[in-house]
């Protein structure tokens, strides 16, 4: 009977979930359909802000897949991603009595006595949970992650309704096939609720990360984690944005720390953070300097098949050595179907500007007169007027988090505003690079974190 009624109130929370994100979103979706209809055009300033109202007065999962959708290079209209990136995963925190009964579900009856403290009042609160400070038995500082109830709900009456809405956009704007975007968004969402996969991401960080000192990954307290709690060591840090004004020698450092925690690990073990906002990164510091960066959450983590880095390679040095068979042979590794000249030399409109910073052996930025919310939108723009010309083309699932981590990526070293030698960062990364020595390392990093190898 228990079973039922759990089931039972999963089933009405989904479909309470339905009716909200449906009328919310529905309304805005008819409009934009009705605009489309009578040959308005739909992508307004209005029609946008009235979107990022409708999710944001919602919370939870929508929230974080909305963020997703704006950081997707040319996935939206400039004016929907704009008024989009601005929504911040801040759902109203749970109340202290609220708090107790869900470590209670965690950790059992006695879960005060396994702490020496803990603090009821949140430190953050994101879009699937919030964090705690407290302090182990043994005087570590620790950070709790303690997810909201029934977020698995949530994010199915979510998802659901986000395959409504890329089905509407094959309708209305037929030269990007989504079905493949949507698919990869569903994945990493519903990954980031298994707290247990993310302690084997940071485990994975850990040992990719070990002799990089510039980049620090928490411990993993595995006794005090649940598939719904995850408690990692607390790493003291500030906001990285405090450092956007100071003097360029930090400002390059935190950018070469950067540069190195999503690197490193994607060259050594094939694995990205696809989440590189801002708040997932703190700065630490010593002697009084600003030293490194704080690697904070594991929950939006990428593991690929090491030819898919093979891709990353030949495409590099495809465009270095103006050596279009290669570039060629790393379209068709991601997956891109049904290449010709045409469609080669309009991807490469894109892979020029991502790889832009790396084929230069020179100190730059990463894109001069660029601000960071803007990084990325001129050439999606000219992909977008090219594809519409052309027809329809399906974005292989791998290539989404990749693409939409090096954007973000950017806008930080915008951010930061730093200058460095990117070229030369990036080859130290690939130096002596082989798919079987990759293969080789990635198996035994996953399989230390105890996590699946890539098929």
């Amino acid at each position: 009977m228990a079973d039922f009624d759990s089931e039972a109130n999963r089933f009405s929370a989904r479909a309470s979930r339905y009716a909200r994100v449906g009328a919310n979103v529905g309304g805005v979706a008819a409009r934009m359909a009705g605009a489309k209809l009578f040959g308005f055009k739909g992508e307004t300033p209005t029609n946008a802000a009235a979107l990022a109202q409708a999710l944001g007065g919602l919370k939870g999962p929508i929230m974080k897949v909305a963020q997703l959708l704006a950081t997707v290079p040319d996935l939206l209209p400039p004016e929907y991603a704009a008024e989009l990136q601005k929504l911040q995963a801040d759902a109203p925190p749970m109340g202290a009595a609220f708090v107790k009964r869900r470590m209670m579900a965690e950790l059992g009856p006695d879960w005060q006595g396994r702490f020496a403290s803990f603090d009821l009042k949140p430190a953050a609160a994101a879009s699937l949970g919030q964090v705690h400070k407290a302090t182990s038995l043994d005087g570590t500082a620790l950070a709790c992650k303690l997810q909201y109830p029934d977020m698995q709900s949530a994010v199915e009456a979510d998802l659901k309704q986000l395959e409504l809405a890329f089905s509407l956009h094959r309708r209305l704007s037929s030269w990007l096939d989504t079905r493949e975007i949507a698919k990869e968004i569903g994945a990493r969402v519903r990954e980031e609720l298994d707290y247990e996969r993310e302690a084997k991401h940071a485990v994975l960080y850990g040992n990719v990360l070990r002799d990089i000192d510039a980049v620090r990954v928490p411990a993993i307290h595995h006794d005090l984690s649940t598939k719904r709690l995850l408690t990692l060591g607390w790493l003291e840090g500030e906001k990285i944005l405090t450092f956007a004004d100071g003097p360029i020698e930090v400002r390059n450092r935190l950018a070469q720390a950067m540069f190195k925690a999503w690197w490193h690990p994607f060259s050594r073990a094939a694995v990205i953070h696809g989440d590189p906002h801002l708040g997932n990164y703190t700065v630490f510091s010593e002697g009084g300097e600003p030293s490194g960066i704080n690697l904070l959450d594991y929950g939006c983590v990428r593991i690929f098949h090491p030819r898919f880095v093979g891709g990353v390679v030949d495409l590099y040095r495809g465009l270095l050595d103006d050596d279009r068979d290669r570039v060629v042979h790393a379209y068709e590794t991601w997956g891109f179907k049904n290449l010709n000249g045409e469609l080669i030399d309009i991807l490469n409109i894109w892979a020029r500007f991502i790889y832009g910073p790396l084929l230069e052996d020179r100190t730059r930025t990463v894109a001069d007169g660029v601000k960071p919310g803007d990084y990325g939108r001129r050439q999606a723009f000219e992909v977008h007027q090219a594809l519409k010309e052309r027809g329809p083309v399906t974005v292989p699932q791998e290539f989404v988090f990749m693409d939409r981590a090096a954007v973000g990526l950017g806008a930080v070293f915008l951010h930061l505003r730093s200058e460095l030698n990117y070229h030369r960062l990036f080859e130290a990364e690939i130096e002596r690079f082989s798919l079987d020595a990759l293969a080789g390392r990635q198996a035994e990093a996953l399989t230390v974190a105890g996590l699946p190898q890539p098929v």
